[in-house]
């Protein structure tokens, strides 16, 4: 069964780099533009995957992370944070709020697909 990820990024680029390497590799890919849409997104359907930005208008990444770990269906869905930001700080933040992992942008693709394999088991 294809894998379903959650691509949530303010950034139209960012999503179309995102969305183009990982239906490359064979995933369904859902896009939302920020946290409010990708909530929306994810109460309406089930993802293998949440892949979030930190800083977006509406609802920012942790908030959208605090909020799917809330949902009995999302507390062991992994959530990988990618963002510009990579201070412990803005990591410790991520992990309290129950980010799985992180990946910083601008992402190498190669990467972004280890990742999303290893945390799709």
């Amino acid at each position: 069964m294809t894998k379903r990820i959650l691509a949530v990024d303010d950034s139209a680029a960012i999503r179309q780099a995102v969305g183009y390497t990982l239906r490359a590799a064979g995933y369904s890919v859902t896009e939302a533009v920020d946290g409010v849409d990708a909530a929306e997104k994810a109460e309406a359907a089930r993802f293998d995957l949440v892949l979030t930005d930190l800083n977006m208008p509406r609802m920012d990444g942790l908030a959208l992370i605090a909020r799917l770990r809330g949902r009995p269906e999302y507390r062991r869905v992994p959530i990988l944070v990618l963002s510009t930001e990579s201070s412990g700080e803005a990591k410790a933040r991520g992990r309290a709020a129950g980010a799985s992992g992180w990946l910083v942008k601008p992402f190498e693709p190669a990467r972004l697909l280890e990742v999303a394999a290893r945390v799709l088991g």
